[in-house]
């Protein structure tokens, strides 16, 4: 075959497949961004939640790793593999139950976890953070702190309650009284004593019944 004809037929395999290949090229970047884009969304309110870990919005974002690192079949790459193992060690401790005395360590235990998914998503992400800036880079009020913890630990105790492993204690320091009636029980209780001990008397008053007619006038009567 000539090679005028070898030149004609590929710029007509190129006519024909040169829009379907662009579509596709097209289609596949348009994938790639958007799943980068929800990587980086993930990442994003991890980072600003990664102080206060019992936001809904941190939540959500951990639930939705799973969705964008899980990657393909035969194309998850290896930091998408780091990423997803991290999150699996991290929810194996969340679901790991705590007391009131390992409660802190737990904590900490979190706290170790979180960072270490956070640097293994910025790697998948190509972004440059150490782990010293994610664990001190944080900042949260000390009042909002607290009242983190003391919101795990009330809904420890509530459920230990509820679940009947911890007794509900109550102390009862005085029951409500009327002081104008205790009184007059004091007052009766003192007089009656007296009287049993002959040291007073009890006045006694009659009255006369009266007079009814006798069976005789009534029988004259009747």
């Amino acid at each position: 075959m000539e090679p005028v004809i070898w030149i004609g037929v590929g710029t007509v395999i190129a006519a024909l497949l040169g829009p379907i290949l662009a579509v596709q090229t097209q289609k596949y970047l348009e994938r790639r961004q958007s799943k980068r884009e929800q990587k980086m969304r993930i990442f994003s309110i991890l980072m600003s939640t990664r102080a206060t870990r019992l936001s809904p919005m941190h939540v959500e974002a951990l639930n939705m790793i799973d969705l964008a690192f899980a990657g393909g079949a035969r194309t998850r790459s290896s930091t998408e593999t780091e990423v997803l193992e991290a999150w699996r060690d991290h929810l194996d401790h969340l679901n790991t139950k705590c007391n009131e005395q390992t409660f802190e360590r737990w904590s900490e235990k979190q706290g170790e976890n979180i960072i270490a998914l956070l640097s293994a998503m910025a790697t998948d992400l190509g972004l440059r953070y150490d782990r010293i800036l994610l664990r001190n880079g944080a900042y949260i009020p000390k009042g909002l702190a607290d009242m983190e913890n003391e919101q795990h630990q009330l809904r420890q105790l509530a459920l230990r309650v509820l679940s009947g492993d911890q007794p509900l204690n109550m102390k009862v320091t005085e029951f409500p009284t009327d002081p104008e009636f205790a009184q007059s029980q004091i007052s009766l209780q003192e007089g009656l004593a007296r009287v049993l001990a002959g040291q007073t008397t009890v006045g006694v008053h009659v009255e006369k019944a009266p007079n009814r007619p006798s069976a005789e006038g009534d029988a004259q009567q009747a």
